[in-house]
């Protein structure tokens, strides 16, 4: 009897990739991988980002009794710039690039370039329809031109270059160098990779997730300079531990120099951004006593964890996780924050300030789940 074959009758590319030890002397292994569905969560998470943008602040709906498509035949519009043009093509882009490695072990490379434009228009056509229900979003055939054309080149670079995230490509043996295999460790990765894009907002507090305040109309507390201090430091210090933790448990070896190195994009992240965003001298905006002292204390704190068992890992990732939001549904508005930030014109990053703000609201209720997965599916570490 034969092997198991693909829809087109071939047979799921397998790897054999050798493994070092992980320590001194240690023979390294010959582990046998498949195709990674790690790109086919990239582009299911970045499409529903996408549908989110488009539809932010989804609040309002109402039906006008316009025809809902009159916007495919309307004129050019007045107002236009280079800007808007640019943004949505690029914001395709990545999308018509995911689909390609997330559908080729299926279907071929040519007919996932196919599907991957398909796809792109059609989800392009469905958000500007829903548009019209919407008192803050004006729908636009100009979006939707631009919107297929950005994944039409995503995809003619996925077919080129998309196979480096799957079976045997560079990131896919990179991948499956430093990180453990695993649907649960493709998962973690793109935790880490929300985690990454929530810091984009310079809005918020370093490393501070799952602020619920609007939603469940929490009043923040009184402000003074000691209370903002100790829970910007918590918040610092329990978000470093916590997200350093899931970062550890994907780790194949146990290197903590390689740990630490993980967490310096996110600071880099954040510098970036506000200079961008905000002003290039306000870059420096969020380096402050508190968040300083809470980094290196939850730095600190990481390193000694990573000598705990898996188990208790975890355990102690969850608490961080909780405790992190907790201070950041306490935390006090700061008006020198707030002053700082006054310089801000969102602009034409609005919906991209809401799509932040919702990824870093819900990012500890998905981690959470991530963090109670059986033992077994995650990593583990075992130093000499």
């Amino acid at each position: 009897m034969g092997g198991p074959t693909t829809r087109s009758g071939r047979s799921p590319r397998t790897t054999i990739t050798p493994f070092p030890g992980k320590g001194d002397g240690e023979e390294g292994t010959l582990v046998r991988t498949t195709a990674s569905p790690l790109a086919r969560y990239l582009a299911i998470a970045y499409a529903l980002l996408i549908a989110y943008a488009s539809l932010h602040p989804l609040s309002g709906w109402r039906d006008t009794g316009a025809p809902v498509f009159d916007f495919l035949t309307a004129a050019w519009p007045r107002y236009y710039t280079g800007f808007d043009l640019a943004a949505n093509i690029l914001a395709y882009v990545p999308l018509g690039f995911l689909m390609v490695p997330a559908l080729q072990p299926r279907l071929g490379v040519a007919a996932a370039a196919l599907l991957a434009v398909l796809a792109g228009g059609g989800l392009s056509l469905m958000l500007e329809t829903l548009q019209n229900f919407l008192p803050d979003r004006v729908p636009s055939n100009i979006d939707l031109a631009c919107n297929a054309i950005g994944a039409m080149i995503g995809a003619a670079a996925g077919m080129n270059w998309g196979r480096a995230l799957i079976d045997g490509g560079r990131l896919h043996r990179l991948r499956t160098h430093l990180v453990v295999s695993g649907r649960a460790a493709d998962f973690g990765l793109v935790l880490l990779g929300l985690w990454l894009l929530a810091q984009l907002n310079p809005e918020l507090l370093l490393f501070g997730t799952g602020d619920l305040r609007t939603l469940l109309e929490l009043p923040p507390l009184p402000y003074s300079a000691r209370r903002f201090f100790v829970i910007e430091a918590g918040v610092a210090a329990a978000g470093t531990l916590a997200a350093g933790l899931i970062a550890w448990s994907l780790l194949r070896q146990s290197s903590r120099v390689l740990l630490v190195a993980l967490l310096l994009p996110a600071l880099l992240i954040k510098a970036f951004v506000s200079a961008l965003l905000v002003n290039a001298v306000q870059f420096g905006h969020w380096i402050t006593p508190g968040n300083m002292t809470g980094f290196a204390a939850g730095l600190i704190a990481l390193l000694a964890a990573t000598h705990l068992p898996p188990l208790a890992q975890r355990m102690l990732a969850a608490l961080a996780l909780l405790f992190a939001t907790a201070l950041v549904n306490l935390a006090p508005q700061n008006p020198y924050l707030a002053a700082s930030l006054a310089v801000w014109q969102q602009g034409h990053f609005l919906n991209f300030n809401g799509l932040t703000k919702l990824v870093s609201s819900l990012w500890p209720f998905a981690a959470l789940p991530f963090l109670m997965l059986p033992r077994g599916t995650v990593g583990t570490h075992h130093d000499k």
